[in-house]
């Protein structure tokens, strides 16, 4: 598993940051006052499921939040400086050349009637209106870029596949032609949402290889946006869980999967299949997440955690410490609380995760 540095000057650090969102039923508490950290050339997962809040915080990076979205209160620090005061136009020079995102589905990314190659080019070129003259870029060295990115990103053939349209593309080809426009300009923060839901087992294991690749060498910063825990497992070096808006439980890689401490956390790891997973031994997480234009008194997961005590229906529990790297929002962890281990499915999943990770060719991370 992989051991994280401690913060030292993170590129980007989200203090009680809150969003909420206008809709016809009322205001939804999307996100309710997180606050994480990311540092140059670490990845931090933020896991949950739909409607946790995720996709709203890391939205929020880049200034494309919905017509309807507010936020709160906060603040949001990308290299000491707080973009949550940014106008259109700061935004405009933050996107895709300091911060960059990769979206769910590629195809929609893309221009159905451009070429990829010409894609690549122009996102190149466009940001030759943001830099000095100096730093711009000639069409045909953009060209040449644009191929050699195609190449680092594991699309054999560049050259050929320059000239392709999206739609004679796989999709996890496209998916590799929308991380090589993200990462053009050689962003310090990278957002992935959701980038391998839609692609099968196999490509997904090399698109979150090209991610891990790029982390590296380029010492990106990277947040990865999931709700799949086998997902984290193969990317991560911290992990922050988040259920009904709120971090719940946050820890290194080795924290989350070795001593796992909040009864969400469990849930999510059961529900979590692998080829190893015995025929009706995954558990679904039951009830259903809760509304959140009225969310609810004490613990937001109290009513679907079996372990759930009275006091989790009256008071929010804490992030309690558990380590220096790990700590978790559940009263199990209160000292006059009583003791309760993960149950025995979920230490035999993380095993099985655990020996199917071993068993991968070793990589280097950073």
């Amino acid at each position: 598993m992989i051991k994280a540095a401690m913060p030292s000057a993170p590129v980007i650090r989200i203090d009680d940051l809150a969003i909420s969102f206008r809709t016809d039923r009322g205001i939804v508490q999307a996100v309710r006052g997180i606050s994480l950290y990311v540092n140059h050339g670490e990845t931090l997962a933020i896991v949950g499921e739909s409607g946790s809040g995720k996709s709203a915080a890391a939205r929020a990076l880049i200034g494309i939040s919905a017509a309807n979205c507010s936020i709160e209160r906060g603040s949001v620090l990308f290299n000491g400086d707080n973009i949550l005061t940014y106008t259109d136009a700061d935004f405009d020079a933050l996107r895709g050349t300091k911060i960059a995102m990769v979206f769910q589905d590629p195809f929609s990314s893309l221009d159905p009637i451009m070429p990829v190659g010409k894609q690549l080019t122009e996102a190149m070129l466009l940001r030759n209106r943001r830099v000095p003259k100096q730093e711009r870029i000639t069409r045909s060295a953009a060209h040449e870029r644009a191929v050699q990115l195609m190449r680092d990103v594991g699309i054999s053939e560049p050259e050929k596949h320059f000239y392709q349209y999206p739609f004679e593309l796989s999709g996890g080809m496209r998916q590799r032609v929308v991380i090589a426009i993200a990462i053009a300009a050689r962003p310090d923060v990278l957002i992935c949402d959701e980038p391998t839901t839609a692609l099968d087992v196999t490509i997904q294991a090399q698109i979150l290889d090209v991610i891990n690749a790029l982390k590296i060498e380029r010492h990106m910063a990277v947040i990865f946006i999931t709700h799949d825990l086998g997902v984290v497992a193969q990317v991560a070096d911290r992990v922050a869980v988040m259920y009904a808006g709120k971090i719940v439980e946050e820890g290194t890689t080795d924290d989350i999967f070795s001593a796992p401490a909040h009864p969400y956390t469990w849930a999510l790891l059961q529900a979590v299949p692998d080829g190893d997973t015995p025929q009706g031994a995954l558990t679904a997480i039951p009830g259903t997440p809760p509304d959140m234009t009225h969310p609810p008194r004490g613990d937001a997961f109290a009513s679907r955690n079996r372990y759930a005590m009275r006091i989790d229906f009256e008071r929010e529990p804490p992030l309690f410490p558990i380590s220096e790297t790990h700590r978790a929002a559940t009263w199990l962890l209160h000292p006059d609380a009583p003791k309760v281990t993960p149950p025995e499915a979920v230490l035999e999943r993380i095993a099985r995760m655990k020996r199917q990770i071993q068993q991968q060719p070793e990589q280097a991370h950073g």
